[in-house]
């Protein structure tokens, strides 16, 4: 992984892991997206692409793929501040998603 890819995830990672969830969204769906899962599902693969120095399996990117896509569509249903804290989610599944595919475990 790129260093400094590296440590902007990883930064944006601890971040979000300091932030608190918002509370309107842990029984409230945005646009048909369950916010709670989609959040678990992100940090989980994101923690997974740290911890392999940048490499995440099929599934895996599967998975951050049909998340940025539900990002999108949720995030325009949101507050500033659950956006803030959804938008952060889909920087991390962006960038991991645009590491060239040499560095990834298929």
């Amino acid at each position: 992984m790129a260093e400094e890819l590296g440590r902007a995830v990883a930064e944006l990672y601890e971040e979000h892991r300091r932030a608190a969830f918002p509370p309107r969204l842990k029984v409230d769906d945005a646009n048909g997206v369950e916010m709670v899962s989609l959040d678990s599902r992100v940090v989980g693969c994101v923690g997974t692409w740290l911890e392999n120095r940048g490499a995440v399996d099929n599934r895996r990117w599967d998975t951050l793929a049909e998340c940025e896509q539900l990002l999108d569509r949720a995030i325009p249903a949101l507050n500033e501040a659950e956006a803030v804290y959804y938008r952060r989610l889909l920087t991390m599944t962006v960038l991991i998603l645009e590491t060239p595919d040499d560095t990834q475990v298929r």
